[in-house]
């Protein structure tokens, strides 16, 4: 099997354009994102394909915020496809309704710290309390740790900060944000490179536009599981 730190987005419009890139992408990768983007899309249909006919690991990327009856409820719902990843808000009281409906599954619950699209600036215009991104990111984590949250998303510059908290033993760190050496950063405002990520302390990096971009997003995403192989190599514990 593919190197399943790298997870691929398909932020694509529909499930049939995402499977096409599935198709190119071929054993390759292993892991894939699906996220609201393409929710109208058939992307429930796509991630089900993907993980009964195919053999991939998916992570349903809906960032789910609203009262904890409602998300409770609609987590039961999404667990029944047997996925992999699950994102929701990283508040406490959401992150301990979505365990809840996570109960005797194996999907994984994942609290969003702050989105890698903003910056201070977008803070402020949202009326977030004051602190530096790096500060807030790391309180978030610690707060959905203690709720019970399977791991974190974060920028992959907060990395190393979340993985030095004593709640982040045995948790998992996922970035995106994350840019191969030249690519465009597109809307991303906290990046690094696929192993600086890891280096970092993350366990998968999330990469889209650069690899369905690319030319061949096949080779775009070889080059960066070698990326991911050779840091692995020298960072075995990381």
């Amino acid at each position: 099997m593919a190197n399943d730190r790298l997870i691929v987005a398909m932020d694509m419009p529909n499930a049939i354009d995402g499977l096409k890139m599935a198709e190119q992408l071929g054993d390759a990768v292993s892991f894939y994102k699906i996220g609201l983007g393409m929710l109208t899309g058939g992307g429930l249909a796509l991630a089900n394909e993907l993980k009964a006919e195919f053999g991939k690991r998916i992570f349903l990327d809906m960032k789910l915020f609203d009262i904890g009856a409602t998300v409770e409820h609609a987590v039961r719902g999404l667990a029944q496809f047997d996925l992999d990843f699950l994102t929701v808000h990283g508040d406490p009281y959401v992150v301990r309704a979505a365990k809840e409906g996570a109960t005797g599954r194996d999907l994984k619950i994942l609290a969003v710290t702050v989105l890698t699209s903003l910056d201070r600036a977008d803070l402020d215009g949202a009326l977030i309390k004051p602190g530096t991104i790096a500060d807030l990111v790391v309180e978030r984590a610690g707060k959905a740790f203690d709720a019970g949250a399977d791991g974190v998303i974060a920028s992959p510059q907060e990395a190393a900060l979340i993985r030095a908290l004593p709640e982040a033993a045995g948790k998992l760190i996922v970035t995106p944000g994350v840019r191969p050496t030249g690519a465009a950063l597109g809307d991303q405002k906290r990046v690094a490179t696929p192993a600086q990520a890891i280096t970092n302390g993350a366990d998968h990096v999330v990469v889209g536009r650069p690899i369905w971009t690319a030319p061949s997003p096949r080779a775009a995403a070889l080059a960066i599981l070698a990326e991911l192989s050779d840091t692995q190599a020298t960072n075995p514990t990381s």
